[in-house]
């Protein structure tokens, strides 16, 4: 069921659910709470810059939301978010390079690059339990929080099975001072980027 674009992004709960077995890519249904598809994605693999094109569902004709990579290779990553049909940037996301080697770590931007949040994987050592034990993402499922001035805004909790991965988005923001395109593309980067790596 198609929403309009102001509801498509008004929602407090999110479901981002990939498809982790694909040849050719991977493919990401992001749910609200009534368990309506808001937002679809396919990613093709083997790309070299990451160009993610979110759209109202899966037929791809109506493109909402673009998430592009600055460049090809960018050991601190950096992405610019930008709403499709407003035609407008959004903000941008940075992963921070060598931090993030040990515990995931990025910064969030508004259209203006300032640094508006931070987003940080739960526990350091959580963290260095899951990159040196194969395993270990089954039984301890990375958690990251979204601070915006010392307070948490949003939680991203990924769900894991052999088939599918799954990331819960729960935005805790009563203020509305988080624009939510921007809560989402990071929920949709860290299941293309981080769940990659895990």
């Amino acid at each position: 069921m198609a929403q309009p674009q102001t509801d498509r992004f008004s929602h407090d709960r999110y479901l981002i659910r990939q498809k982790v077995f694909k040849l050719f890519g991977e493919a990401f249904h992001v749910y609200d709470a009534a368990d309506n598809v808001v937002l679809y994605s396919k990613m093709k693999a083997f790309k070299l810059k990451e160009d993610l094109r979110l759209y109202t569902n899966e037929d791809m004709k109506t493109e909402v939301l673009r998430i592009q990579a600055k460049s090809i290779i960018d050991f601190r990553a950096g992405y610019e978010v930008y709403d499709s049909l407003a035609g407008q940037r959004v903000g941008s996301l940075r992963r921070h390079g060598f931090k993030s080697m040990i515990r995931d770590e990025w910064s969030v931007m508004d259209a203006n690059e300032n640094v508006i949040a931070t987003v940080r994987e739960d526990s350091q050592i959580l963290a260095l339990i899951r990159r040196f034990i194969e395993a270990a993402s089954m039984f301890l499922p990375q958690k990251y929080h979204m601070e915006m001035n010392g307070q948490t805004v949003v939680t991203y909790h990924q769900n894991f099975n052999p088939f599918v991965k799954k990331l819960e988005v729960h935005v805790i923001d009563p203020q509305c001072k988080l624009d939510r395109r921007l809560a989402l593309a990071t929920g949709i980067l860290l299941s293309a980027i981080e769940g990659r790596e895990g």
